[in-house]
């Protein structure tokens, strides 16, 4: 990514959610900044709460034209009606599903901290590979996603890299000018008003 060029914001939906507060929730962040792709991104594993959840939040998306991925669920993206799925474990068996998914669908694949699983998986035809956490996190193995990555990344690779994982607005700084995406979830969600906490994390990009 050139320099010139800003990252995009990128959208991760909370673990679960309250089914009759949080769309209303979801518009409004949606309207207050420009978001370039939102996940869904749950804790429970019934299809039947991933399935409400992806019907209640999906028709939000598209009216705004943001495509809309889902967390593992892979079975369920056209049954959903949605745009790709964001793989874990490095997008493993991401050729196979380029291949019988064709090319429109979405995919997108979590390396972790690894250069080489995310070499894999932008061979294996991912659309975009997710590095992270950029600090200290309750998500991943432990291992942090440092900024030598990304910059290597960003100078040697075409594949959007998103940095993701308790990102604050000094990391968002430091990464701007080496990644294409920035991907917020509980930065945002687990505070009071989640359209200033968005702002207030992505005021360098500014």
């Amino acid at each position: 990514m050139a320099d010139s060029e800003k990252p995009q914001l990128y959208l991760i939906t909370p673990t679960q959610f309250d089914f009759d507060s949080f769309p209303s929730t979801l518009q409004r962040v949606l309207d207050a900044s420009d978001i370039a792709c939102l996940r869904l991104s749950l804790a429970s594993q019934d299809e039947r709460i991933v399935s409400k959840s992806a019907d209640l939040i999906r028709e939000i998306a598209h009216e705004r034209d943001i495509p809309l991925v889902i967390d593992t669920h892979v079975q369920l993206v056209e049954t959903l009606g949605l745009d790709g799925v964001h793989l874990p474990d490095g997008g493993r068996g991401l050729r196979k599903l380029r291949e019988t998914m064709g090319d429109d669908p979405i995919l997108g694949a979590d390396c972790g901290a690894s250069r080489h699983v995310g070499m894999s998986a932008g061979e294996a035809g991912a659309d975009y590979v997710s590095f992270g956490p950029v600090a200290a996190s309750v998500m991943g193995s432990g291992d942090i996603a440092e900024e030598e990555l990304f910059a290597w990344w960003s100078d040697m690779i075409e594949v959007p890299v998103v940095a993701e994982g308790g990102l604050t607005p000094d990391l968002v700084a430091k990464l701007a000018p080496v990644t294409d995406f920035f991907a917020f979830g509980a930065e945002v969600w687990e505070q009071d008003d989640p359209i200033a906490a968005l702002t207030h994390l992505v005021a360098p990009l500014r």
